[in-house]
């Protein structure tokens, strides 16, 4: 792979105030290898800055609102939690006659859960860590913290195995905020960004594939996150060793829709048809799983997170914030 680095020189303007942000006009940031390949929002690179290993999203000049989104929201909000991808800066370059957006984080070789589960398989203890991980990196988002080292209660919208990174130690980590809204319980505030993109299609929860979401109410995002992430967790489970038996990696759905479902495919499996991924019965009937306690203790944990902090099925009523801002 070519190297190529930016300077002063080829910097049209940095974002934020952040000490981070500020050095990174002062040294050089060198791209030294394509991660993954033009996705949705762009390309990856693994990059050196500072002597440490950095992971470079660059953003299409189409996806701008996603990559000033995810900027803003790391910008204004304390988000430092081993389960949420670490932020380091963000930049505007103007490289070759054109702008590029770039987006500098920490980086993870492990890469996504997507890549991950293709080729890995897991053992119980895998399985759990990397659930309970994710659901602990989805409760800091959810969850809004007061006082001065505070942070308001933020959704994802568009949480899937793709957006999630694996780390070193087998915990997870939850990556891509750019379609993200932010409540503030104060004023009552639900700001949900300038962004006309919506999530990941084979992802959507029921009520955003029939148009029920009540879009002013925070606590119908969160349990959107909640539909994806349960989705997430069959995808690991698919992965992890039962009773000997192990599935070959496949997205939710597969076996029902294309590798790229349209928004009619979607909503026609999930909401007239009533489909759900298949539930093996093996799962629940694993004796190393079942007989371990720390398995059982664990899953128990899920559990109680689910019914106590992210459930769908609340029965509160759900409040319409006074003031959204888009």
């Amino acid at each position: 792979h070519n190297q190529t680095s930016t300077n002063d020189s080829e910097r049209s303007g940095t974002t934020g105030l952040q000490t981070a942000q500020k050095s990174l006009r002062h040294t050089s940031l060198h791209l030294l290898a394509l991660v993954t390949g033009k996705g949705r929002y762009g390309e990856v690179w693994r990059g050196q800055w500072q002597g440490e290993s950095v992971a470079v999203k660059i953003f299409s000049s189409r996806d701008e609102k996603s990559w000033f989104r995810e900027t803003e929201i790391y910008n204004t909000v304390l988000l430092r939690h081993e389960n949420i991808l670490g932020f380091i800066a963000s930049d505007m370059t103007s490289r070759n006659s054109s702008t590029q957006l770039w987006l500098i984080t920490h980086f993870h070789e492990m890469g996504s859960l997507y890549d991950y589960l293709q080729l890995s398989m897991l053992d119980a203890s895998a399985c759990l860590r990397m659930a309970l991980s994710i659901a602990s990196g989805l409760a800091h988002l959810h969850v809004e913290i007061f006082g001065t080292q505070g942070k308001p209660a933020i959704a994802h919208r568009d949480l899937k195995s793709k957006n999630i990174l694996v780390k070193k130690n087998g915990q997870c980590c939850i990556a891509d905020l750019g379609l993200a809204v932010m409540h503030f319980q104060d004023t009552n505030e639900l700001d949900v960004g300038n962004n006309p993109k919506v999530g990941t299609k084979r992802y959507m929860a029921p009520e955003v594939l029939d148009d029920s979401i009540q879009t002013d109410c925070f606590e119908s995002y969160k349990r959107v996150d909640i539909w994806a992430f349960g989705l997430v967790l069959w995808e690991i489970a698919r992965r992890t060793i039962s009773n000997g038996i192990v599935e070959d990696y496949k997205p939710p759905f597969h076996d029902v829709v294309s590798s790229d479902p349209s928004f009619e495919d979607m909503k026609k499996v999930i909401c007239i048809d009533q489909q759900r991924p298949n539930i093996l019965n093996r799962w629940f009937s694993d004796p190393v799983s079942t007989s371990s306690y720390t398995f059982t203790n664990q899953v128990n944990q899920v559990i109680i997170f689910e019914e106590h902090y992210l459930t769908r099925s609340s029965g509160e009523q759900c409040i319409p914030s006074s003031k959204v801002k888009m």
